[in-house]
């Protein structure tokens, strides 16, 4: 027993190290306050009626009215039945956030290392060089949690199969298990679908090497061992997996019915996303020597240049008083590169990639193909259009590639196998196998790359580049070609800034390293040097762009919206309608009211595609049948008003006509002059399979009634009057799976209509019509979920008894 504690206490120091380092860098936590989250602040807006609705009910609603006229609530942090595995997850996120997604960063990779068998000391520099890797800590100033989230638990799945190729095969599947359901509570399938990438290219080099050893059964083994634990896994998140799978079919990264464009010219047909919107965020083949060189391409969008720069002299002859100059100054526009926006650069650090380029020549086998056949795959695909035959491919022929935006993002691959390799750099440097003239040629060489390509920035950069962003005509145009020279005047001198301060690292690096060779320095003060070194690098380029300025009161980020007059006005009227908010957009609308605007990158296609073809064009029809009560404008004055449409058609209304047309196409061109009161229009769908025969036309008296006398965001209650066998149409969204309709108690069927909205055959007389959305998904998915939680807590049992019996 004193041996174990004696054996454990290293790493409880250092999981007490992490635990210090992530509330150290933020600190504020301590004090009660949040980081600002600009994409959480959006979240908060789309998610407050489901949260609401839980507070006042205790239950759980997987429908929302609140956003893009009504949506499931999957992609917006619904919680499942029975998800066991989410449970453990945050009892892992202990810490306030953000500082618990920095610790989970740290830990996850630290137990990487030493599934590598690294020393603990050594997996502790690693993990320093992984967490504060720029663009981790960035995606956690601006908020994509969830990307963060998955991205901490890559490297527990990589441990996971690292050990089941060690033979050790039942703590290898019950770590692989765990890990990969970690990996799934994340929710962020993108982040996860490239982790499948480095597990590939992690498999191709130990199948090469399994032939090459004759042992192809043994590999072969664990590859079985590991798909049971994936499949275990995605048991695990059952329900959120399943109601994914089901819901992406219906958003906008499904496939289109759709052949034609707004202004009717052939559609490109897709089965995923557009080619120009996934490479929007493509990496400039250039950028590169933004992991060696922080601000290479200036940075971000908005860096703060100082009083001292030649861009606040430029905003000073504009005519802003000193205080307006400073504040702009803050946000100078010095990114010059090709991407729309860039928080940041995606900084790996010129000490890390100086121990990365020494691990090139020290580093032999498998472990150095898998981790540089990482980095170089990566690399290659976040290029995207600039390297557009590569991209293309994978586009056009690699299941779920279609899916995925932003392909710079894939550089995460990148962020993960660069610090790990780097620290393999030191293991051999340790390493007395190795010949001290090897480890000397390999310094020389590494110094000689890293510093002389600096070097050669520092003497040619006005030869290379020219410093000029794609935005500098508009500012050329707006604020004059004295401003535009300024701003490049800058840029030009924080690459030089930068590229010294990068070959500084390197000389020290190197100095570090030459004076463990000539036992000037022993191992444990190089490991604290570099420990300084990389610290004093990441985060002093972290602190840039993610500091204590960023965080706000508790109050400012989960109640980050106040209601104007005008939603005061709004709010006032108790009855169920939508409102379009012409002047906040976003999730703004969504916070306060039943909302046709909204922020999420998948939402339900066919409404996507009427908010393009109509409502942002602002056609009354398409918005009368929306029942868009309020439009929410500003006046020439910039008043900001409500105009209340007194023709909105309301929440149901009884047709006298029913068209069937033949495709998706007409369906969609005649809601610009379909008169929706009187007639509704629909193509053939599983919906109208299901109630079977319709009529054309239909006789509606003058006393005939359909209206609204309950609602929830999962319920709907109407009561109908009328003496002839009806059709209504609702103005609710369509969406088949999991709505379900019953007419007096007994369940029945309704279909969809004017290519958006809910239709329904009713019979004469008086009736009660309700929906409910039951959605089946999720409780087939939380059965799976509860059997699947039991089988890995007997097998976890079972495991850890065979492991401690067999030591």
């Amino acid at each position: 027993m004193q041996f174990s504690i004696k054996k454990l206490l290293p790493h409880l120091l250092i999981l007490i190290g992490f635990i210090i380092l992530s509330l150290v860098y933020f600190n504020p936590v301590l004090k009660g306050e949040v980081i600002y989250q600009s994409d959480i602040v959006q979240y908060v807006g789309m998610s407050k009626q489901q949260k609401d609705f839980k507070a006042a009910t205790g239950e759980e609603t997987y429908w929302t009215n609140s956003a893009f006229g009504g949506m499931p609530t999957y992609q917006l942090g619904a919680k499942y039945p029975h998800n066991y595995i989410k449970k453990l997850d945050l009892a892992l996120r202990f810490l306030p956030r953000p500082a618990d997604y920095l610790f989970l960063y740290l830990l996850g990779f630290y137990v990487l290392l030493l599934i590598l068998k690294v020393d603990f000391k050594l997996a502790a520099l690693g993990a320093i060089a992984f967490g504060f890797s720029t663009y981790l800590i960035i995606i956690l100033g601006v908020g994509h949690n969830s990307k963060a989230h998955a991205i901490a638990y890559m490297p527990l799945v990589v441990s996971g199969v690292l050990l089941v190729f060690q033979k050790k095969y039942i703590s290898g599947f019950l770590l692989t298990t765990i890990a990969m359901g970690l990996e799934l509570v994340a929710n962020h399938f993108q982040m996860t679908y490239y982790l499948m990438f480095l597990v590939i290219i992690l498999g191709v080099v130990y199948l090469i090497d399994a032939y090459k050893k004759k042992i192809l059964t043994h590999y072969f083994k664990s590859v079985g061992i590991m798909a049971a634990a994936v499949i275990l896994s995605i048991a695990l998140n059952a329900t959120n997996v399943l109601a994914t799978s089901e819901y992406v079919k219906e958003s906008k990264r499904g496939k289109s019915e759709l052949t034609i464009n707004l202004d009717g010219s052939p559609k490109e047909a897709l089965s995923g996303l557009s080619r120009d919107y996934i490479t929007q965020y493509s990496y400039g083949l250039a950028e590169t020597f933004n992991l060696f060189i922080p601000r290479f391409f200036g940075g971000g969008n908005g860096e703060d240049v100082g009083k001292d720069s030649a861009t606040y002299e430029a905003f000073r002859k504009l005519g802003m008083s000193t205080v307006q100059a400073a504040e702009q100054s803050k946000h100078a526009p010095m990114y010059w590169g090709d991407q729309p926006i860039v928080e940041a650069p995606a900084y790996v650090g010129a000490v890390v990639v100086f121990l990365f380029v020494f691990a090139l020549f020290l580093v032999k086998g498998r472990l150095k193909w898998w981790l540089v056949g990482g980095t170089v795959f990566s690399l290659l695909l976040s290029y995207g259009k600039n390297l557009g035959f590569l991209t293309d491919f994978f586009i056009d022929y690699v299941p779920l590639y279609n899916k995925f935006r932003a392909v710079s993002s894939i550089q995460v691959i990148l962020e993960l196998c660069v610090p790990a390799m780097a620290i393999f750099s030191l293991v051999r440097l340790f390493n007395d196998f190795e010949k001290e003239e090897d480890k000397l040629k390999a310094l020389k060489y590494t110094t000689i790359i890293t510093g002389g390509l600096a070097v050669v920035f520092l003497l040619f950069k006005s030869t290379f580049f020219d410093f000029v962003g794609v935005n500098d005509g508009m500012y050329r145009q707006n604020l004059g070609p004295d401003f535009v020279d300024a701003i490049r005047q800058d840029r030009e001198a924080i690459f030089t800034q930068d590229a010294l301060r990068t070959l500084l690292f390197v000389l020290l690096s190197a100095g570090i390293v030459f004076m463990f060779l000539k036992n000037k320095l022993k191992e444990k003060w190089v490991i604290i040097a570099f420990c300084i070194l990389i610290l004093f690098d990441l985060v002093g380029v972290d602190r840039r762009y993610v500091n204590n300025d960023d965080f706000v009161s508790r109050v400012k980020m989960y109640k980050p919206f106040q209601a104007n007059a005008v939603d005061k006005e709004i709010l006032k009227d108790k009855d169920h309608f939508r409102v379009f908010d012409l002047v906040s957009g976003r999730s703004k609308p969504s916070y306060f009211h039943n909302s046709l605007n909204g922020y999420n990158a998948a939402e339900l296609r066919r409404y996507s595609e009427v908010f393009e073809f109509y409502v942002s064009r602002n056609n009354i029809n398409v918005l009368n049948m929306l029942n868009t009560k309020y439009i929410i404008a500003e006046d020439e004055k910039g008043v900001i008003f409500p105009y209340k449409n007194g023709e909105a058609n309301g929440n149901a209304w009884f047709i006298s006509a029913l068209e069937k047309v033949d495709s998706a196409n007409e369906e969609i061109k005649a809601l610009d002059s379909l008169n929706n009161k009187y007639k509704a229009i629909y193509s053939k769908h599983k919906g109208v399979e299901k109630i079977g025969s319709v009529k054309t036309s239909y006789v509606v008296d003058s006393l005939a009634f359909i209206k609204l006398v309950e609602v929830k965001p999962n319920y709907l209650k109407y009561e109908s009057s009328n003496s002839n066998e009806g059709f209504s149409v609702f103005s609710e969204i369509y969406y088949s799976n999991g709505w379900k309709t019953f007419i007096d108690g007994e369940e029945s069927n309704h279909m969809r209509v004017n290519y958006t909205l809910r239709g329904m055959q009713i019979p004469a007389g008086n009736h009660t019509i309700e929906f409910k959305f039951d959605p089946d998904v999720v409780k087939t998915g939380s059965s799976i979920a509860l059997g699947s939680s039991v089988l890995l807590g007997v097998l976890l049992i079972v495991g850890l008894f065979f492991e401690f019996k067999k030591k």
